[in-house]
């Protein structure tokens, strides 16, 4: 089965937020199992080895490219070809803090045991916020 996951990079992110990018990017794919995605991760992308997996999740018939596809429609994707430090490295995402907040929120008021307050967003809870979009 599949595995979808989330990983970041403190370098890239540093990079990133230089260069008007922001501080939240991420990388988004799809490997054969678990194995091979901790493998992707410390393999590294854009010329950066630090990698951590954030989160990871098993998915059915889901490959990187519809991934990709499909989280781009709510999240602005870096492209790879304007940005030659990235070395043609795919699947790097910059998240609007915000969608991520708002999308929270949502989830809290649909339960009606927890109050509204004002959501701090973590890391874990980025990831868990691309993998639903990219899977749905």
């Amino acid at each position: 089965m599949a595995v979808i996951y989330v990983a970041r990079s403190a370098a890239l992110t540093k990079w990133a937020s230089d260069v008007g990018q922001g501080k939240h990017t991420y990388k988004l794919g799809v490997a054969d199992d678990a194995a091979a995605a901790k493998a992707a991760a410390e393999a590294g992308w854009g010329g950066e080895t630090d990698w951590k997996l954030v989160h990871s999740q098993e998915v059915e018939g889901l490959d990187e490219e519809q991934a990709l596809a499909r989280l781009g429609r709510r999240e602005k994707t870096i492209d790879p070809t304007y940005y030659p430090r990235l070395k043609g490295a795919a699947g790097i995402f910059r998240i609007a803090l915000t969608n991520v907040q708002n999308s929270l929120l949502v989830a809290k008021a649909m339960t009606a045991d927890e109050p509204l307050v004002e959501v701090k967003v973590k890391p874990k809870d980025i990831a868990d916020y691309m993998i639903r979009n990219a899977v749905a």
